[in-house]
């Protein structure tokens, strides 16, 4: 394959989805736009990615994830360019659609404590022991069937979005979300409910 014919593979889903780690499991019809969305996977997890059939994942998806991390993405679920970073667990449930500019988040990684970040800046520094970084808290976050995340919207650690939930574009997802809900703001309140 040509420079050309190889670049273009690789930003049109036409690339090798082989040519992924073992621990990148890839279910039945689905459709990788770039092989670039994988190039932060450092999971040593078995398996670390689990990508489930007739999943869509479009334009500037980024998989962002630790060596202790695992992130499953449901059946029939559509990512159109969200960004995962992911030091532990992340779950996307059946038939979800996460839109451009997401984030979603299960670890601030870095301490919150200011003395503590001192030493993470310390340790992270190019000439620096990474081996001496202060703890990092991650807590799971779970996103059940049927969830829509629109434009811009970040989850941060330890959220679950029930299912069928709305988080609307921009909205900073802290807390809880329950099933059927509207979720919009900094930080997300619930706005409204399908039962209502």
């Amino acid at each position: 394959m040509s420079d050309n014919a190889s670049f273009l593979a690789s930003i049109t889903g036409a690339w090798d989805y082989s040519s992924l780690p073992d621990n990148v499991s890839i279910g039945t019809g689905c459709f990788l736009e770039r092989r670039e969305s994988f190039d932060r996977f450092r999971s040593v997890q078995q398996p670390g990615l689990v990508i489930g059939d007739n999943v869509a994942v479009y334009t500037w998806t980024t998989f962002n994830l630790e060596p202790a991390a695992r992130l499953v993405i449901c059946d029939n679920s559509v990512i159109v360019g969200a960004t995962f970073m992911c030091a532990e667990s992340i779950s996307i449930g059946r038939r979800c659609v996460l839109s451009y500019n997401v984030t979603v988040a299960d670890s601030d990684f870095h301490p919150t404590d200011p003395e503590a970040r001192l030493y993470d800046a310390i340790a992270n520094a190019p000439f620096g022991d990474r081996s001496q970084r202060p703890q990092i808290v991650s807590r799971p976050v779970v996103i059940e069937d049927d969830v829509w995340v629109g434009i811009g919207a970040i989850i941060l650690k330890g959220v679950h979005i029930g299912r069928g939930a709305r988080i609307l574009a921009g909205a900073v997802v802290t807390s809880n979300v329950p099933a059927a809900a509207y979720a919009a703001g900094n930080p997300a309140r619930i706005v409204q409910s399908d039962e209502e």
